[in-house]
């Protein structure tokens, strides 16, 4: 489950992930109830249980998501197209999960410090999904809206943060592919 791999990624990056290369086909983390309320619960334990009925709503607003990553990345990565097929479909769609449940932070006192925890109007699974599109509009539209990047690796379909002036793809994994396929192309053109 690549979304759970790459834990520094902004949670919206996280949801984009959910879909991902296997060797020879796409996997989706929420084709199963199970893996659905496996990556819930590792975003919000709280909102594990009620999202199973919210399901469809996630899938909705990972595949805006995606939609509106590709369309701010210049991706044309075939593999990686989302369902939604319009920008304006997608826009739509984050609006929509963004107003499903209003939340606000809330302070908490744990032990011997303060901690901050999401409250708001709805179940957690809606404030969870909410909180999701809103985390998104700040990523595709906010301060640092520069630094999402399609991950070019071989066959990946993965989208990052690039939190580093160097950092070309979403792992190092996808890194030492790219590097091995060029260097297998240079010598067999040398060959050739």
């Amino acid at each position: 489950m690549p979304a759970t791999l790459l834990p520094d990624e902004p949670a919206p990056v996280r949801l984009m992930n959910t879909v991902w290369a296997g060797r020879s086909v796409l996997s989706d983390d929420f084709d199963t109830v199970e893996g659905f309320r496996e990556w819930v619960a590792a975003l919000d334990p709280d909102a594990a249980e009620a999202a199973a009925g919210e399901r469809d709503r996630f899938r909705a607003l990972r595949d805006a998501l995606r939609r509106l990553a590709a369309f701010a990345t210049g991706d044309t990565r075939p593999a990686a197209a989302s369902a939604v097929a319009e920008v304006e479909a997608a826009v739509a769609e984050v609006n929509r999960a963004a107003a499903l449940a209003p939340s606000w932070p809330v302070l908490e006192l744990r032990g011997d410090g303060l901690a901050e925890r999401s409250a708001g109007a709805g179940d957690p699974a809606r404030r969870l999904l909410a909180s999701l599109a809103a985390q998104g509009v700040e990523l595709l539209a906010g301060a640092g809206r520069g630094t999402l990047r399609a991950c070019y690796g071989p066959n990946c379909v993965l989208y990052f943060t690039k939190d580093h002036p160097r950092r070309e793809w979403c792992s190092a994994g996808c890194g030492n592919r790219a590097r091995a396929a060029r260097h297998y192309a240079r010598h067999r053109d040398a060959r050739d």
